[in-house]
């Protein structure tokens, strides 16, 4: 069962069309992971598949129904999105942060539940954020803050989760302190992740699928170890680059073409040490 499509999926800013009657499911229960040169419309994409962006052209269904028909709390009841560099409101704790991630399913008159409670504190723990609860947003670290967002669209409690570049700005240990714990949320909870991110190996390593797009268009969907070549490189982000096989996960790792310092006595040795 897929959980989110588009069909003729035409986006843009005004006169300016960045994605052009695409097509695209996302398969339910998997992380997704969009790719692509800058400024090819992956941020858009996911921009309008969360209903942030209104398309210009062709339709959106979530769960069988027209997202653009559906009531405000409805889609958020299903869905939550993390942007890109969220700000925070100037001395927010890590509690009052998480609690907005209930608005969806709280009414005008109605109280703060057991449920809401749960929900929150469940977050909190699936992200090991309930020590910092009490800490301001803005006092915590790069990865913690990023830890902080994350749980509060675990508050929510929807099925699909989408995040525009989660690892942006973040060393490297923090970076797979995040993707660790997005794909934990896959791995145990089932959750449906949905996610752009820059770097084509931690791409190639997380995802169960891969969506590269180029020139509008899907340019090629599939799992990594299927897509993933020295061609699609080249087309996709104008890079040479070889292809070969991560040593720890077996997923494909791309090293790119380009000038720096070569350590290679000669050729035998490089060959010894890439095989």
């Amino acid at each position: 069962m897929q959980t989110l499509s588009a069909t003729d999926l035409t986006l843009g800013y005004g006169e300016n069309i960045i994605i052009d009657d695409l097509n695209i499911a996302i398969p339910k229960g998997e992380i997704t992971v969009l790719i692509g040169a800058n400024g090819s419309g992956k941020s858009t994409l996911l921009r309008s598949l969360a209903r942030l962006l209104k398309p210009k052209g062709g339709d959106i269904v979530l769960d069988g129904e027209n997202i653009a028909k559906m009531g405000t709390k409805e889609v958020a009841k299903k869905l939550s999105i993390l942007p890109q560099g969220p700000v925070t409101p100037e001395g927010l704790s890590v509690m009052e942060l998480v609690k907005q991630g209930r608005h969806p399913h709280r009414g005008f008159l109605k109280q703060w539940s057991k449920d809401d409670e749960d929900a929150v504190n469940d977050a909190l723990e699936s992200t090991n954020m309930l020590d910092l609860k009490d800490r301001s947003v803005d006092s915590l670290s790069g990865g913690q803050r990023q830890r902080a967002w994350i749980a509060m669209t675990l508050a929510q409690e929807t099925d699909a989760i989408l995040l525009d570049e989660p690892t942006t700005y973040l060393d490297m240990a923090h970076q797979i302190d995040v993707l660790d714990l997005l794909f934990d949320l896959n791995e145990k909870d089932g959750r449906t992740i949905i996610m752009v991110l820059h770097d084509l190996n931690l791409a190639c390593r997380y995802a169960h699928n891969v969506v590269s797009i180029k020139d509008k268009q899907i340019y090629a969907t599939g799992k990594p170890e299927e897509i993933v070549t020295c061609n699609l490189v080249h087309d996709v982000f104008q890079m040479k680059c070889d292809v070969t096989y991560d040593p720890r996960f077996g997923t494909p790792m791309c090293i790119p073409h380009g000038k720096g310092r070569c350590v290679f006595a000669n050729q035998n040795q490089q060959s010894a040490i890439t095989s």
